[in-house]
């Protein structure tokens, strides 16, 4: 929330003496920053040089390159060779502008905040620098979907968790292709986070960076004109493509993140309608893989913000102990775990906490989301290792271990590991967990609608133990569910639940996935309606037709998982005892398990439709006869019904039911009593039960015969590729064996080389700063006067650059004031050995000392002359100074030494000037005086009239004698006589008034 401005609007009577600028506010225009380390350069080069010319980008960009502390960045003027734009070596402070490049200096930390850069010192105690993902994190918070990164050749992992940060807050990121690098560890790390919405070499980059920004920042995306679909119904369409394809709802999430979400994957792909979008999607189903990660990006990090877990830590770790024996299991829920940051954080807590009490407790930390890449990340447990920017060095050593021998990755360690399960869970549909101590549930809520959020309070409550804990993201709060939860922190969002209500509802779970209305509610809310809700004929007739006479059956995918069920199924299907599982064959009942495995795996395997009849189910000691169908459902080329989906179909058979009790009294006793069972009959159902498992034993050995073959193919490759593997060790060890040499040789030539290198820079260092480091502007010439070299100091007096070197200082512009005898003095010097010295001006108004002398060598053989310049503008303005100060002191001696009251205020009336005359006429000394305005020393009723007088009589210029009354400090008013004159500068604009005041003669 932004703050109240305080205004400094100045008194009425100095704005008409003060002019005030008005600037106009920047443009919100998308910054780019890009990151690069080894290999950068060429990248940098290949970038700059393919954007186009002659169409202005509109955005600026930011260079964050791996620098050596050591020595000077050139890269401002590689960068300079490529580009058109304004180039800049960053200064702290340094305002962005559109169009331009900022380069980050050497040994510098930079962030981006309220339009400009901030440069800052390296963190200590790092052994890894993370400046890309310092500056991408700084901009992803300021620019949000303004905010593009690029992440270059480099080696390592910096820039991907500040490009999870920018593709967090709606921004796009771009890296560089794999093939097209010097070095692909920062590419490849941040690609493996599946944000990537560009992949391409970074001559390609300008053209498609243009185009992005044009159509998401350029002109509106949703459509608009009355032929079109309108936004909600086209989201509609949407959230059901998604819906369908991958089994979560989004109609309920916050319609404006959505549709911000919607228009940058539009952008990406350039295109403009609505409608053509969801065609799109339609015809294109790796899009809404695509459109359904975008929707479920989030941005976390290990112990985000640290003051909240600070606070966890020291208020809700130790009183969920509290009470708990060693035989007791902690219970916590992480809810939207992303790539498991947040819930290691807490384990580590938790951890922490044990370790401080010297006790083991079981722990079950359950974190859940409904992004199967993001839970594959959590699992592994393998991170970055620019996750050192936010865990502690004693944490990291003490809870990660290094994932490879180059330290790039950290894994986190196995007790830690042990402490989680990971699944995936849909907070929206799925029931909930129970009997926990610790619910979290941070930066979720914001992107769901209150309703739903409603719907979720509730639950959270039912999952919690009593006094159990509710932790939400700094933004979020429990709303109107304060009676279920009390506030623990306000700061942090930390909650305890409240003991439940008497009455209180329980049913959370299916509350969360509402049942359709039953017949009997559409029939009784269309009683109500208009003609046009009722239910029409046809309608009525489908439905009684289904309801009475339609087969039964079950939906299922490939592995026989049910997901609908048709009809009434308890006569062939029945839940499995032991952990609950909706898999059709484990749910079918006795005499219908073996065929249905067969049929379900015929047509799984060769697609067609497969039927089995006749089969005796058995059911609560009755023998049904039905007729088993297992038909594959076809797929629509639009993708709408995904593939994979069998339809199973049971249908009851002619033949009546039987106790199975009698079916077995007359397999025993048929062959004596011949009239109470046909035997034929049953030989022949034996036979189709003999057949059946004939054809289900074919199968399985057919399966295993494949697989068998499968497995003694691998086994042969891998034999035939550890042979490979043994010869190129071989070969790999002759190489190294070689290269060990030819690398003991370089190494002994580089540590020369390198000697001779530090020698020659400390010799450079010595005379740079000789010649630079005294502050005197030097110039070395030859005989013929041509310039040899020269200082920094000298380059802005004589309008020296670096190819004048070699020119006669004769054609050399200089800035000196009545001075052009340089090459004539400096000739006279040469042939008389004299040296000249002498004071010149410059054009700026500093004064210098001028020297000419002969430049010798060891040998003392004159080879030209040098000149140097010594600033002595101190020494002129200090003798200036002098001069005007006696005279000041002087006047303020007259002043001091006035009997008469000599006052100095301000345009404002504020005093600035009280002396001792002054003090005795009123009694205030010059201290209390300043504190005070003029009005307080004039009575209230004359205080306006004489204001104006002063000031008509200081811009008139009189100096007539005013008669007005003060006010002294003891309460008195005296008549006192004023001559008031107006103090100008050297503009002549008027800055004060002064006013000599004395007691008035009666």
């Amino acid at each position: 929330m932004a703050e109240p401005e305080q205004s400094d609007t100045p008194a009425p009577e100095a704005q008409s003496l003060e002019t005030q600028t008005i600037e106009n506010p920047p443009l919100d225009f998308p910054i780019v920053g890009i990151g690069a380390s080894a290999g950068g350069i060429s990248a940098f080069e290949a970038f700059f040089a393919t954007m186009p010319a002659d169409n202005v980008p509109g955005m600026a960009f930011v260079l964050v390159q791996h620098l050596s502390r050591d020595h000077k960045s050139i890269l401002s003027d590689l960068v300079r060779r490529y580009t058109k734009m304004e180039v800049f070596e960053v200064e702290d402070g340094m305002v962005v502008k559109p169009n331009c490049a900022y380069i980050i200096p050497p040994n510098r930390d930079m962030a981006f905040s309220q339009g400009a850069l901030h440069l800052f010192e390296p963190s200590l105690g790092r052994s890894v620098r993370l400046p890309i993902d310092y500056f991408f994190r700084s901009l992803a918070q300021e620019k949000h979907d303004r905010a593009i990164c690029i992440i270059l050749s480099g080696t390592g992992s910096d820039g991907t968790l500040g490009a999870r940060a920018i593709k967090g807050e709606g921004g796009m990121v771009m890296a560089q292709s794999l093939e097209s690098t010097e070095y692909e560890g920062m590419p490849r790390s941040v690609i493996a986070t599946g944000l990537v919405d560009f992949i391409l070499p970074p001559k390609e980059m300008p053209a498609q960076l243009i185009a992005y920004v044009g159509r998401a920042f350029g002109t509106p995306i949703l459509p608009v004109s009355p032929q079109t679909p309108q936004p909600a119904d086209a989201l509609d369409k949407i959230f059901a493509l998604v819906r369908s394809q991958t089994g979560h709802d989004f109609s309920n999430y916050k319609r404006s993140t959505i549709i911000r979400r919607v228009e940058r994957r539009m952008a990406v792909h350039q295109i403009d309608r609505l409608a053509d979008y969801v065609r799109y999607l339609q015809l294109t189903r790796p899009e809404v893989d695509a459109l359904f990660r975008d929707f479920l990006i989030g941005v976390t990090n290990f112990f985000r913000d640290p003051e909240i877990f600070e606070i966890i830590q020291k208020q809700v770790i130790p009183k969920i102990f509290v009470g708990k024996t060693a035989n007791q299991t902690i219970r916590v829920w992480v809810s939207g775990c992303s790539t498991g940051e947040e819930a290691y954080s807490i384990a580590m807590l938790l951890r922490e906490r044990m370790e401080e009490l010297k006790e083991v407790f079981k722990v079950q930390i359950f974190a859940t989301d409904i992004d199967r890449q993001a839970l594959d990340h959590a699992r592994a447990g393998v991170y970055p290792s620019s996750i050192i920017a936010d865990v502690a060095p004693e944490r990291l050593s003490h809870f990660f271990e290094q994932a490879d021998p180059s330290g790039s990755s950290y894994r986190i360690h196995k007790t830690i590991r042990d402490m989680l399960i990971f699944s995936e869970h849909d907070l929206i549909k799925d029931p909930p967990f129970s009997k926990l101590d610790l619910v979290s549930c941070r930066n979720l809520l914001i992107y769901m609608g209150p309703e739903l959020q409603k719907k979720l309070m509730p639950l959270f409550h039912y999952a919690l133990l009593p006094d159990g804990f509710l932790l939400l993201g700094s933004s979020e709060s429990v709303g109107d569910s304060g009676h279920l939860f009390a506030s623990i922190d306000r700061r942090g969002k930390i909650y305890q639940r409240k003991p439940e209500v008497a009455g209180q509802v329980r049913s959370v779970v299916s509350t969360m996935s509402p049942r359709p209305p039953s017949t009997e509610t559409t029939r009784q809310s269309n009683r109500g309606g208009t003609p046009e809700s009722k239910i029409s004929l046809h309608d009525i007739a489908i439905r009684t037709v289904l309801d009475h006479y339609a087969p039964v059956g079950a939906l299922v995918n490939e592995r026989g998982d049910i997901l609908y069920l048709i009809g009434r199924t308890g006569a062939y299907l029945e839940p499995s005892p032991g952990e609950a599982s909706m898999n059709i064959v484990r749910m079918a009942r006795e005499g219908l398990r073996s065929d249905l495995t067969v049929a379900l795996h015929r047509a799984v395997s060769h697609g067609i439709t497969t039927v089995h009849p006749g089969l005796q189910i058995k059911n609560n000691g009755y023998v049904a006869t039905a007729k088993l169908t297992v038909v594959p459902v076809l797929s629509d080329p639009e993708g709408t019904i995904p593939q994979g989906l069998f339809l199973v179909i049971l249908e009851s058979e002619a033949a009546p039911p039987k106790r199975s009790s009698d079916v077995a009294i007359a397999a025993v006793d048929g062959a004596a009593a011949g009239a109470s069972l046909d035997l034929n009959d049953y030989i022949i159902r034996l036979k189709q039960e003999l057949r059946g498992k004939d054809e289900h034993l074919q199968t399985v050995i057919e399966e295993l015969e494949s697989s068998n073959e499968e497995l003694r193919s691998a086994h042969e490759e891998m034999q035939s590729v550890n042979e490979e593997m043994q010869s190129t060790n071989e070969e790999l060890e002759t190489s190294k064996e070689e290269l060990q040499s030819v690398n003991e040789e370089l190494a002994t030539v580089n540590s020369e080389l390198q000697t001779k290198v530090v020698d020659l820079s400390r010799s450079n260092n010595d005379m740079k700063n000789l010649l630079s480091g005294t502050g005197i502007g030097t110039i070395f010439v030859d005989h013929q006067l041509r310039i040899l070299r020269f200082t920094p100091t000298v380059a802005t007096l004589i309008n020296l650059i670096e190819t004048d070197v070699g020119r006669p200082v004769d054609q050399i512009r200089s800035t000196l004031r009545g001075y052009d005898r340089l090459a004539a003095d400096s000739k006279e010097v040469l042939s008389t050995l004299v040296a000249k010295e002498l004071e010149v001006e410059s054009t700026a108004g500093a004064w210098y000392l001028l020297r000419i002398r002969p430049y010798r060598t060891l040998e003392n053989v004159i080879e030209g002359a040098v000149i140097t310049f010594t600033d002595c503008t101190a020494l002129k303005n200090a003798q200036t100074a002098l001069q005007k100060s006696e005279t000041l002191r002087h006047l303020a001696v007259v002043v001091r030494d006035s009997r008469d009251a000599v006052l100095v205020q301000g345009l404002t009336g504020r005093i600035i000037a009280w002396n001792p005359g002054a003090e005795a006429m009123y009694g205030w000394s010059e201290a209390e005086a300043v504190t005070k305005n003029i009005r307080q020393f004039i009575p209230e009723a004359d205080r306006e009239p004489a204001i104006v007088a002063i000031r008509e009589q200081c811009e008139a210029g009189l100096l007539a004698p005013l008669s007005q009354q003060r006010v002294t400090k003891d309460g008195r008013t005296v008549q006192v006589s004023i001559i008031a004159s107006a103090l100008v500068d050297d503009t002549g604009k008027t800055y004060a008034i002064a006013t000599t005041e004395h007691p008035a003669v009666d």
